[in-house]
């Protein structure tokens, strides 16, 4: 299918192979940046990022990688080798499931943190295994595996 035959939407999610963003998605995803930018001199921060790991394509949200000098004379089109965390922010088109689904596979091509953020319900779950999360949804998350720690009120724009 040419993508200058369907709908922007549409095109945008076979071209990213994910749903549009929402307004509230877009929010939190920049909410989450600002946040963790306290961690840019242990950590790059990117969005959008396309991966191809193991064959397996994906675009998450945001990549947590090794603090590494950026080349901006040699761009990186698609990542091959796994971010050390992963943040995918649901969209009103997706179940819990997918993104659980997509967390295990990260987990497979050696990501060692996941985050699944459900703004419906102001919650982020961050996953160091498919078996083992925890929920926040106020107060400060802690990711134990990268050692980060974030204001979830912030991430959903409450007064703290």
């Amino acid at each position: 299918m040419e993508l200058s035959t369907v709908a922007p939407d549409l095109a945008y999610e076979i071209e990213r192979g994910k749903p549009m963003p929402s307004l509230n998605h877009g929010v939190i995803q920049h909410n989450l940046s600002v946040a963790l930018d306290a961690y840019r001199k242990r950590y790059r921060f990117a969005t959008e990022v396309s991966l191809r790991l193991d064959g397996w394509p994906s675009t998450p949200d945001l990549i947590i990688l090794p603090k590494e000098k950026v080349d901006f004379h040699r761009d990186q089109i698609e990542l091959q080798e796994p971010p050390l965390g992963v943040i995918e922010i649901i969209s009103p088109s997706q179940s819990v499931q997918m993104l659980y689904d997509k967390a295990v596979l990260y987990f497979e091509t050696g990501v060692k943190s996941v985050w699944l953020v459900v703004p419906t319900l102001q919650l982020i779950v961050v996953y160091r295994s498919p078996e083992t999360s925890e929920q926040f949804s106020s107060g400060m998350l802690t990711d134990h595996a990268l050692d980060i720690r974030i204001s979830v009120d912030k991430v959903f724009e409450r007064d703290e």
